[in-house]
């Protein structure tokens, strides 16, 4: 980084800081033209989206593209089949680890209790409807794959990019001017995302802007105890959980860490989207991280669609929060149903915000509890949403480390170097 410039990183974290206080002042503006029509759904709006659309816009090809590479370069198909199995395995452990912390906290600390909702009617939600596990299997084979692409299936992608990528990697020199062509498309999207990354600062004041201006206090102070709880939660798995494993299996600071992955991490928690931030992950993972391309192509991915951590430990507080505040008592079986619903839920579930919320219902209806009770919490969970996003993405991040470091695909020396190579503008 030059000497003079502001890195990239410390622009976004003033966009978010700035963000907030603004969007925290407005709560104290009375109502008018000016501040909601012009700056609230105006300008906060039109920044913030713009962001998001232009980074979304890269996220399916991004996807297909990495996914490819990933694969093909891998070369022995062992190595892939290797690199796949723990990369799942960590994920849906980390998930149900996650689930657990959540649980237990809630038990403890009983969030609901205070707040009698047995004898009383929510106002109606309306939530997709659940999609059963075994569909959610035969959906991960595209009967099209162009569809696929252009509907924003992500596991039908990741299906269909992983067969091409075994398929050239099969075939070696046969396909060499298809396997670099790919090669020379992913070059291509990262530069595309260097360019959205100019505007992310402006963007993420924005995004957050109009979340804290629009949230009202009054509807939070009821739910104090439940968002402290989420988190509380969250931050537990984040720093103990994820940085307790970096640190167990490849020996390395999580501190660095979480330094070097903070430009992520502040565009998770301001667009709620694992997917939305992929293009910068993979871009922080090879430059500042010191992951080669072949495994953050492959892990990053799988990890944005798989992976829901954060998301699982909502829905821990929420199903015990819900379960309270309607009287209902949870035994260890429902407990124990929760921990494996919201683990496999979590694989068919597309890394954008609000996704959760479709989730939780599954969760809740899975012990039995009534749906309606979701309605208390969604007011809030936008912010709530931001924070898990975080978590989410940090850990597709220690995963693709982990892994890394076993494979012997991690560049210690890009890792412990002081510099944040392209991080700055």
């Amino acid at each position: 980084m030059k000497k003079g410039k502001i890195s990239l990183s410390t622009k976004i974290f003033i966009g978010l800081i700035l963000g907030l206080i603004t969007g925290i002042i407005f709560n104290f503006i009375p109502q008018g033209f000016i501040r909601d029509e012009l700056l609230i759904n105006g300008v906060f709006y039109l920044v913030g989206q713009a962001f998001l659309k232009a980074i979304m816009m890269l996220v399916v090809p991004l996807v297909f593209i990495s996914l490819v590479n990933g694969a093909a370069s891998m070369g022995d198909i062992k190595k892939l089949g290797r690199i796949g199995v723990k990369t799942v395995l960590f994920y849906l452990a980390t998930t149900a680890i996650a689930i657990s912390i959540a649980l237990s906290l809630s038990t403890v600390f009983k969030p609901g209790v205070g707040l009698n909702l047995s004898n009383s009617s929510l106002s109606e939600v309306t939530i997709k409807e659940a999609i059963p596990l075994v569909e959610v299997i035969l959906d991960m084979i595209p009967n099209n794959p162009i569809a696929s692409m252009a509907n924003g299936n992500m596991l039908q992608i990741i299906v269909f990019a992983m067969l091409i990528g075994v398929g050239l990697s099969t075939l070696g020199e046969k396909t060499k001017m298809i396997t670099n062509l790919f090669q020379q498309l992913n070059d291509l999207i990262m530069k595309i995302v260097d360019f959205v990354m100019i505007i992310a600062p402006i963007g993420v004041f924005g995004l957050i802007a109009r979340t804290f201006a629009t949230q009202g206090f009054d509807a939070m102070i009821p739910l104090i105890k439940y968002m402290s709880l989420v988190l509380i939660s969250l931050l537990i798995h984040a720093t103990i959980v994820y940085g307790g494993l970096l640190k167990l299996f490849t020996r390395l600071s999580p501190i660095r860490f979480f330094k070097k992955f903070f430009p992520a991490i502040s565009v998770a928690f301001s667009t709620s989207s694992s997917s939305a931030t992929l293009p910068v992950s993979m871009e922080i993972a090879e430059e500042n991280l010191g992951i080669s391309k072949d495994v953050a192509s492959f892990t990053l991915p799988l990890g944005a669609t798989i992976n829901m951590d954060g998301t699982a430990i909502m829905q821990g507080v929420a199903t015990v929060f819900i379960a309270q505040i309607y009287g209902v008592d949870l035994t260890l079986s429902s407990f124990l149903t929760v921990i494996l619903t919201a683990t496999l839920a979590s694989i068919g579930t597309a890394g954008v915000p609000g996704v959760g919320m479709i989730m939780l219902s599954m969760v809740l209806q899975s012990v039995g509890l009534p749906v309606e009770g979701i309605a208390l919490i969604m007011g809030i969970d936008r912010i709530l949403d931001m924070a898990r996003t975080s978590v989410n993405i940090t850990g597709d991040a220690v995963c693709t480390m982990i892994v890394a470091k076993a494979e012997g695909e991690f560049n210690e020396e890009i890792f412990n170097s002081e510099t944040i190579k392209n991080k700055s503008l």
